[in-house]
Formats: structure tokens, C-alpha cells, sequence
């Protein structure tokens, strides 16, 4: 399935300041391409921050005798 886009608005100094950082880096990226990139990567980082760490074996261990010494297991 492809990918269907929607419009977002942003301030048109912002867009203007997205223009010439797409000038100095001498992208070709158009502003929307810049901006999904952006908050793709926004997106990305807020995401693996959330994401819980997984529990190591030992974490895991304690977690289960707590829950035995408690009457849940």
C-alpha cells in the first residue's frame, strides 16, 4: 500500500528557514520532504526513549521471587 500524504500547515518564516538550510546543505529535498524527514526522526527518538529496556535474567529473577514471596506465583 502506498504511503497517502496529508497536508500540514507551518508559519511561512519556517519555511523559509527550512529553504535555506536545504540551500546550504545543497539537498534536493523539497520543504514537505524535509519536514516528514524531521519528525520521522523526532518520531524515531521519542519512540526508543519510550520503549521499556528489556528485563536481563537476573532482573527477571528477582521480579518472579518477589512475585512468589507475594502469593502471585
Amino acid at each position: 500500500m502506498a504511503d497517502k500524504n496529508v497536508a500540514v500547515s507551518i508559519p511561512v518564516l519556517l519555511q523559509e528557514r527550512i529553504e535555506k538550510v536545504i540551500l546550504e546543505e545543497g539537498s534536493s529535498k523539497s520543504v514537505s520532504e524535509y519536514v516528514a524527514s524531521a519528525l520521522g526522526e523526532a518520531l524515531a527518538k521519542h519512540e526508543a526513549q519510550a520503549a521499556p529496556e528489556p528485563l536481563d535474567e537476573e532482573e527477571a529473577s528477582e521480579i518472579k521471587k518477589r512475585l512468589v514471596a507475594l502469593g502471585y506465583i
